[in-house]
C-alpha cells in the first residue's frame, strides 16, 4: 500500500496560510503574555506567603497540562493521517481528561502538606481545572489535524481568556488561591464547551488501544521537553547563591521567549509531518524558519544584552554584566528540538523521546558535577546539552528519513 502524499499548498492559498500563521502566533503570544500579567497582578494583590502558594500551584498546573499537549499531538496526527473516527477520539479525550482529574484529586493528600497549604481546596480546584484544560487539548488537536488554523487560533485565545481571565477574576474576588483556581476551572470549562461546539458537537464512542498508546507516548515525550525547558532554572536555584539564582531567573525568561517565538511553526507544520514525503519537505523548512526567527532574537540579545536584562528584570538588574545571548541561543535550540521531536512522534518512532530524556539526565550531571560556579557556567551547561540534543536529533532524523512509515499505515 503506497503512502498518501500530503497535497501541496495551492499558490492561491499562500496569503491565507500567512494570515493563519500570524493569527496562531498572536494567540500563542497572547496566552504567554496573559500568564505573565497574571503573575505581576498576583504579586501586587497578595502578601508574599500567599503569592508563593499560588505560584507553586500554577507551576503544578503547567505540569498538569502536559497530557493535554500529548493528547493534542496524537489527535492532530491521527486526524491528519485520514480515516480517524472522530467519535472514538472524543471518547479518548474524555477518558484522558477523567484520568488526569482523578490523578489530581488522588494527589490532594500528598500536595497539601508538601506545599504547606492550610486546606485541600486549592489543590481540589487545581485538579478540577485540569479536566477541561485536557479536553481543550482534544479540540485543539481536531482543529489542528484538519488545518483549521483560524479557528484554532481563536480557541487558543479563548483558552487564555478563560484560564487566565478566570484566575484573575477569582483572585480579585477572593484574594486566595482556592478562589483563583476555582475561577480558572470555571473559565476553562466554559471554553471547553465552546470548543466542543466549534468542533461540531461530536459525541463520544469507545476508543482503540493504539490511540491511547499514541497519547501516552506523546505525553511522556512532551513531559521530557517541558522538563528540559525548565531544568536549568531549577539547577541554578540549587547550585548558585540566592542573588545569582535571581539573576539567572531573569535570563531564563529570555530562554523561554526564544523558545516560544517560533511556536506557531510547530503548530502549523505538525499535520504535514504525518506523511513520509511531507516530513522530508516540511522538517528542513520548519527548522530553517525557526532558526531565522530566533536568529534575529539571538543577535538582538548579543547587541543589547545589558539593556535586555534591565528591561526584563527591572532596575535591580540594570547593572548586570551577565551575557544574555547564551540564554537566547539555548531557547533557539529548544525550538529546533521541538520540531525534531514532532517529526519523530509523527513517524511512529517509539524511541523518539529517548534522546530528550537522556539530555535531561546529561544536563543534571553536567551542571551538578562541573558547571555550577557562576550563572555563565550553568547556562553553558544548558546550552551544551540542548545543542547536543538538537544535533543528535537532526542526525537521527536524517538517517531514518528514508525508512519512515506514515502513521496511518501502522493502524
Amino acid at each position: 500500500m503506497a503512502a498518501t502524499q500530503a497535497p501541496p499548498l495551492p499558490a492561491a492559498d499562500a496569503r491565507r496560510a500567512r494570515l493563519e500563521a500570524v493569527l496562531v502566533s498572536v494567540a500563542l503570544a497572547g496566552n504567554n503574555a496573559a500568564s505573565y500579567v497574571l503573575n505581576v497582578v498576583a504579586a501586587r494583590l497578595l502578601v508574599p506567603a500567599l503569592f508563593g502558594e499560588l505560584s507553586s500551584l500554577l507551576a503544578l498546573l503547567v505540569i498538569g497540562i502536559v497530557p493535554a499537549m500529548g493528547l493534542q499531538t496524537a489527535v492532530a496526527l491521527r486526524v491528519a493521517a485520514g480515516g480517524a473516527d472522530r467519535r472514538s477520539l472524543v471518547g479518548l479525550g474524555l477518558a484522558t481528561s477523567a484520568c488526569v482529574t482523578a490523578a489530581g484529586l488522588l494527589a490532594v493528600p500528598l500536595l497539601v502538606p508538601l506545599l504547606h497549604l492550610s486546606g485541600p481546596w486549592p489543590v481540589v480546584w487545581l485538579a478540577l481545572s485540569l479536566g477541561p484544560l485536557t479536553l481543550l487539548g482534544l479540540f485543539h488537536g481536531l482543529l489542528q489535524g484538519t488545518r483549521r488554523f483560524g479557528l484554532l487560533a481563536g480557541l487558543v485565545a479563548l483558552e487564555g481568556l478563560g484560564k487566565v481571565g478566570g484566575t484573575m477574576t477569582g483572585l480579585l474576588a477572593g484574594r486566595a488561591s482556592a478562589v483563583a483556581l476555582a475561577g480558572a476551572a470555571l473559565g476553562s470549562l466554559v471554553v471547553a464547551l465552546i470548543g466542543w461546539v466549534v468542533c461540531g458537537r461530536p459525541r463520544p464512542s469507545r476508543f482503540v488501544r493504539t490511540a491511547a498508546g499514541d497519547v501516552v507516548h506523546a505525553t511522556q515525550a512532551m513531559l521530557a521537553l517541558v522538563l528540559l525547558v525548565n531544568l536549568d532554572l531549577v539547577l541554578a536555584r540549587h547550585t548558585l547563591p540566592a542573588r545569582d539564582a535571581g539573576e539567572y531567573a531573569v535570563g531564563a525568561v529570555i530562554t523561554k521567549i526564544a523558545y516560544w517565538l517560533p511556536q506557531a511553526v510547530g503548530v502549523l507544520v505538525l499535520p504535514r509531518l504525518v506523511h513520509a514525503d511531507g516530513r522530508r519537505r516540511a522538517v528542513p523548512v520548519a527548522l530553517a524558519v525557526c532558526a531565522a526567527i530566533d536568529g534575529v532574537f539571538v543577535l538582538g540579545a548579543a547587541v543589547f544584552g545589558g539593556h535586555v536584562i534591565g528591561l526584563v528584570g527591572g532596575a535591580d538588574y540594570a547593572g548586570s554584566t551577565m551575557p544574555v545571548w547564551p540564554f537566547a541561543l539555548a531557547g533557539s535550540m529548544l525550538s529546533l528540538v521541538q520540531i525534531l521531536l514532532y517529526a519523530r512522534i509523527a513517524s511512529a518512532d517509539r524511541r523518539s523521546s529517548a534522546l530528550v530524556w537522556l539530555a535531561v539526565v546529561a544536563e543534571v550531571v553536567l551542571v551538578i558535577g562541573w558547571l555550577h560556579g557562576s550563572t555563565t557556567q550553568v547556562v553553558t551547561g544548558a546550552l551544551l546539552t540542548v545543542t547536543g540534543l538538537a544535533v543528535g536529533g537532526g542526525v537521527v532524523e536524517w538517517c531514518d528519513r528514508k525508512s519512515y512509515a506514515p502513521l496511518h499505515l501502522r493502524r
